[in-house]
C-alpha cells in the first residue's frame, strides 16, 4: 500500500470515528427540528440504515437533498423514464421539504427514503437492502463513506447538475485527503457550466462533462403564476418581492426600508428560503412597525386587511411561482449577505424581474447570463437594490421589456434534463447489457 492510499484510508477512519461521536448530536437535531417539521421524525431508523422490506435491486436511485434538488431533479426523473422502459425509482432526501416534494415524483412500483448516515456500517445496509443499478447524487453531495461503498458494491454513481463555486473549492482542498478519493470514485459527472467542470477536475473527478443546469427545464406552475397576477391585480400599488431570503438579510432588508424618502411605498412581500423561520421572521416585521399579513391566514383570495396591510409574509411551501407572478420586482434572497444566492432561475421563467446583490456565487454562471440578458439587475448592497427595484417599478414600459427578456432568457437555456437523461441512461443500458 502506499503512503498517498495509507492516508487517505487513515483520514477516511477518523472521518468515520468523528461521525460515529457525533451520531446523538444528530439524531438530536432531527428530533428538534421535528417540532416544526414532523416529517423529520418521520421513518428516523432509515437515517441509519433500518429500512423496511426486502432486499430489492435494479433501482434507479436519485438523491435530491432538500426542495431546490427535489424540484430541478423532476425534469431529469421524467427524462429517464422516457429512456429507460420500467424503471423503478428509489428518491432519497435529507430534508423534510425535500421528501414532501418528492412525493409527487412517485409512481406505481417506487420508493421513497431517507438517505443513509454516512458511516460504514449504515450506508453498507443501505446497499445491502437496495442494490441499485446506478445512482445519481444532485448538485453537491459528495459522501466518503457512501461513495466508498457504492464502488465496492459496483455501483456507478453520477453526480449530476454538478457545481462547485471556487469558494467551495477552497474549503475542500483543506479536506482534500478525504474528499478526493470519494470524487475520484465518480463514474461521471454533469458540471453545470465549464467552469465548474473545470473545478471538478482538479478535485479528481475523472470523467467530467458539462450539461447544462437543470433549473432552466424547471416550468413554473402557470395557475400559480396566474393566481398571483390575479392578487396583482386587486392590489392599488407595486409589490416588491424579497424571494428566498436567508438569515440576517430581512434585517437589512427593513433598516433600508425604513430609510426610504418616498410619498407611497409599495407593498413589501418577504418569503424566507426556510420554514422554521417563518414565525421569526414575522416578529422581526412586526417589531419594524410595519402592520403584517402572513399568506398562511387565508386560502384563495386575500381578505380586506391583508390588502390593506405593508407587508406580507410568503409563509407557504411550493408557492413561489405565485410569488414570482405576485411581484413587479425581485430582490434576490442569499445575494444580499455572503451566502451565494438563490436560484433566480425560477423567477426568470414566472417573468418576474431581478435585482441581486453582489454575493451569487453559487449561481455564477446563471447571474452573469441573466445580467447579460438584460433578465437581472446587480447591485453593490440592499440600499441600492431597494433605490434600483423602485426605479424600475416608476417605469411600467421598462419594467415589462426587462419581463419579456426574462422570459426569453429562462427558455433559451432549456435543454439540460434531456442531456443528463441521455447519459444516465446509457450506462444503466450498458449495464444492462454486459
Amino acid at each position: 500500500m502506499t503512503r498517498l492510499l495509507l492516508r487517505q484510508r487513515l483520514a477516511r477512519s477518523g472521518y468515520s470515528t468523528l461521525l460515529r461521536m457525533l451520531k446523538p448530536v444528530y439524531l438530536m437535531r432531527l428530533w428538534w427540528r421535528g417540532r416544526a417539521e414532523p416529517l423529520y421524525r418521520h421513518a428516523i431508523g432509515e437515517r441509519l440504515g433500518a429500512y423496511q422490506g426486502e432486499r430489492t435491486e435494479g433501482w434507479v436511485w436519485v438523491h435530491a437533498v432538500s426542495l431546490g434538488e427535489t424540484r430541478a431533479a423532476a425534469a431529469l426523473i421524467e427524462a429517464l423514464r422516457v429512456r429507460i422502459p420500467g424503471m423503478r425509482l428509489l428518491l432519497t432526501h435529507s430534508t423534510a421539504t425535500g421528501r414532501e416534494a418528492g412525493e409527487a415524483l412517485l409512481r406505481e412500483g417506487d420508493r421513497q427514503a431517507w438517505l443513509p448516515y454516512d458511516t460504514p456500517g449504515v450506508v453498507e445496509r443501505f446497499f445491502s437492502q437496495f442494490a441499485p443499478s446506478v445512482g445519481v447524487l444532485m448538485e453537491t453531495e459528495i459522501w466518503p463513506n457512501l461513495l466508498h461503498c457504492a464502488r465496492r458494491h459496483g455501483v456507478r454513481v453520477v453526480l449530476a447538475n454538478a457545481r462547485l463555486s471556487e469558494k467551495s473549492q477552497k474549503q475542500g482542498q483543506r479536506l482534500a485527503v478525504v474528499l478526493h478519493p470519494a470524487v475520484e470514485s465518480l463514474s461521471l459527472v454533469l458540471a453545470q457550466t465549464a467552469a465548474d467542470a473545470a473545478r471538478l477536475r482538479q478535485a479528481g473527478a475523472p470523467q467530467v462533462s458539462v450539461s447544462g443546469n437543470l433549473k432552466f427545464d424547471m416550468a413554473p406552475d402557470e395557475a400559480l403564476v396566474a393566481r398571483g397576477r390575479a392578487w396583482r391585480s386587486m392590489l392599488d400599488r407595486p409589490v416588491l418581492l424579497f424571494a428566498v431570503s436567508r438569515e440576517g438579510e430581512e434585517a437589512m432588508l427593513l433598516a433600508a426600508w425604513s430609510r426610504l424618502a418616498v410619498p407611497a411605498k409599495p407593498l413589501l412581500l418577504v418569503v424566507p428560503r426556510h420554514p422554521q423561520r417563518f414565525d421569526e421572521v414575522a416578529a422581526l416585521v412586526k417589531s419594524s412597525g410595519l402592520t403584517l399579513a402572513r399568506r398562511s391566514e387565508w386560502t384563495d383570495t386575500p381578505p380586506a386587511d391583508a390588502l390593506a396591510a405593508d407587508a406580507w409574509l410568503g409563509d407557504s411551501m411550493r408557492e413561489m411561482p405565485l410569488y414570482y407572478g405576485l411581484g413587479d420586482v425581485a430582490l434576490l434572497g442569499g445575494s444580499f449577505a455572503p451566502l451565494g444566492g438563490q436560484n433566480l432561475i425560477e423567477a426568470a421563467a414566472c417573468g418576474c424581474p431581478v435585482v441581486m446583490g453582489p454575493h451569487t456565487f453559487n449561481f455564477a454562471e446563471a447571474a452573469e447570463l441573466a445580467e447579460a440578458a438584460s433578465a437581472a439587475v446587480r447591485v453593490k448592497d440592499i440600499d441600492e437594490g431597494l433605490a434600483t427595484a423602485l426605479r424600475m417599478i416608476e417605469d411600467p414600459s421598462g419594467l415589462r421589456e426587462t419581463a419579456g427578456q426574462a422570459t426569453a432568457f429562462a427558455a433559451e437555456h432549456r435543454g439540460a434534463a434531456a442531456r443528463m437523461a441521455d447519459a444516465i441512461a446509457a450506462l444503466v443500458l450498458n449495464g444492462k447489457a454486459a
